[in-house]
């Protein structure tokens, strides 16, 4: 019980540190596009005051979407990738149990053999 509990806690501790993570990486594409739409601004000098807040507002709202559509792409992808190794780990796993149930087997067998002819084979 005291094993489930300890693997509860881990799972909330691991999705709190993807939320902050989460959070962090989405307060870098704001920033990243606050600095994109400035710099894009300041190439258009004849801009005014009002125009420019507008403009940077206009760049900063498609440059979140992209971001956003960019990141959701992402999380998909990840998903499908992390299900398809996860069935893959499953397969090698089961493999590797089935051959090392085979070679205790032989092991066993051998044993049985060389306990009945009392020697191994080949040696008179």
């Amino acid at each position: 019980m005291a094993e489930e509990t300890g693997r509860g806690e881990d799972v909330r501790m691991a999705e709190a540190i993807n939320e902050i993570e989460g959070f962090l990486l989405w307060e870098a594409e704001r920033e990243q596009a606050r600095t994109r739409a400035e710099e894009f601004c300041a190439r258009l000098p004849w801009l005014t005051a009002s125009q420019r807040e507008d403009v940077a507002a206009h760049y900063c709202r498609e440059q979140r979407e992209q971001s956003r559509s960019y990141l959701e792409r992402i999380a998909v992808r990840s998903a499908a990738l992390r299900t398809e190794y996860e069935g893959a780990y499953r397969a090698l796993r089961r493999r590797m149990m089935v051959a090392l149930l085979g070679i205790g087997v032989l092991e066993v067998l051998a044993v049985a053999v060389f306990s009945f002819t009392g020697s191994a084979p080949g040696v008179p």
